[in-house]
């Protein structure tokens, strides 16, 4: 008898702690089920997001072979610091018969000054010859006059016989010497005068050379710098503070300008870019606060802000952007990319992180 209520007493104690444990369970997971409903109403969260950076390609803008490397695989270096440098022997010729060049347009330049001011000072003293002269006409322009009156006074007397055929011979001659003397200075001032003219001429052609000279030397001043240009071009340097990857340039391997050698990754705060669902947008907005866990970190939150949306989703940026006009249309959601910044600035976690990690993102949407 007492065998039987034991047997059947137990199978109540069973069912009641299994009872128990269904509850629990049932509590459990109604709790969980509302908070986890609870969080969604107040969050939007995504696991499809990266950590992004700056990310510069070293490139050469010059041809030449690679004469030293001065970087290894994930060196740390500092905007300026060298990291490759090319042969520089063309590039010296080069800059080397630059300045040949400047030495010979100098030289014509100066050639070019003398002959200009040779020919000014000869166009001066061939016009101060046309004055001297003009005034010696002047002179004897008034020495014909005055042979002149005189012929004419002898010529009234030698018809009264009151001079003598001498005197009226003597004034003949006289005023024939005064026309002649006239006649030959009004011919050395026309050869002045065009003597002043083909200098006046010669100091316009050489002024012109002296221009071209000018001219020449700007031009060979542009080839030195241009030389030397392409003479630093020969040192490639950081274009900012980072760290080196992929370098792959060796020794005597010949380099085409805006090849691309390695890349360096900037030092300077990455962020996050996380690819939402556009059926989750509705509430984002710009300054929300975001919650990061970084799969390499899981035991770090980060805090940060949402900083930006952008301006097209990501299959627009696709290499093959997707054509609906043709065939079946399938709709598929789509994904928008939302830049997340970092807000804490010197926690020393941030530079733990790469690019390209994978992070799970938590915006709080209130």
């Amino acid at each position: 008898m007492e065998n039987n209520q034991t047997s059947e007493g137990a199978p109540k104690k069973t069912n009641k702690r299994f009872m128990i444990i269904l509850g629990l369970l049932v509590a459990v997971s109604g709790s969980w089920g509302f908070n986890k409903y609870n969080h969604g109403l107040h969050h939007e969260e995504t696991d499809d997001a990266q950590i992004d950076a700056h990310i510069s390609p070293v490139i050469p803008r010059i041809s030449g072979y690679v004469k030293e490397v001065r970087v290894v695989d994930n060196q740390l270096v500092k905007k300026g610091d060298t990291l490759l440098v090319l042969d520089n022997q063309d590039q010296l010729i080069r800059l080397e018969q630059a300045k040949a060049g400047l030495v010979g347009s100098e030289s014509n330049l100066t050639v070019a000054t003398a002959t200009t001011q040779a020919s000014k000072a000869a166009g001066n003293t061939y016009l101060a010859n046309v004055d001297v002269v003009q005034a010696q006409i002047e002179e004897a322009k008034v020495a014909v006059w005055r042979a002149n009156q005189d012929f004419a006074r002898y010529e009234n007397l030698i018809r009264d016989h009151s001079v003598t055929q001498q005197e009226y011979e003597l004034a003949q001659a006289a005023k024939q010497k005064a026309e002649r003397a006239l006649a030959v200075l009004e011919a050395q001032r026309q050869a002045a005068e065009r003597q002043a003219k083909a200098a006046g001429s010669q100091t316009l052609a050489t002024a012109q050379q002296k221009s071209v000279a000018s001219a020449n030397i700007r031009a060979r001043q542009a080839e030195i710098e241009n030389a030397e240009l392409m003479l630093s071009y020969t040192v490639i340097t950081a274009p900012t503070d980072g760290h080196v990857s992929k370098v792959n340039a060796q020794i005597g391997q010949f380099l085409q300008a805006g090849q691309t050698l390695f890349s360096i990754t900037s030092n300077e705060k990455p962020w996050v870019v996380a690819n939402f669902k556009e059926t989750q947008l509705t509430k984002m907005k710009v300054g929300q606060k975001v919650k990061i866990h970084v799969d390499a970190y899981p035991e770090h939150t980060y805090e940060a802000q949402v900083s930006s949306f952008s301006p097209a989703t990501g299959a627009r940026f696709a290499l093959l952007p997707p054509d609906n006009a043709s065939g079946n249309f399938v709709k598929v959601v789509q994904r928008l990319p939302v830049k997340i910044e970092f807000l804490e600035e010197k926690n020393e976690d941030i530079a733990l992180l790469r690019p390209g990690m994978n992070v799970f993102v938590d915006v709080e949407l209130n």
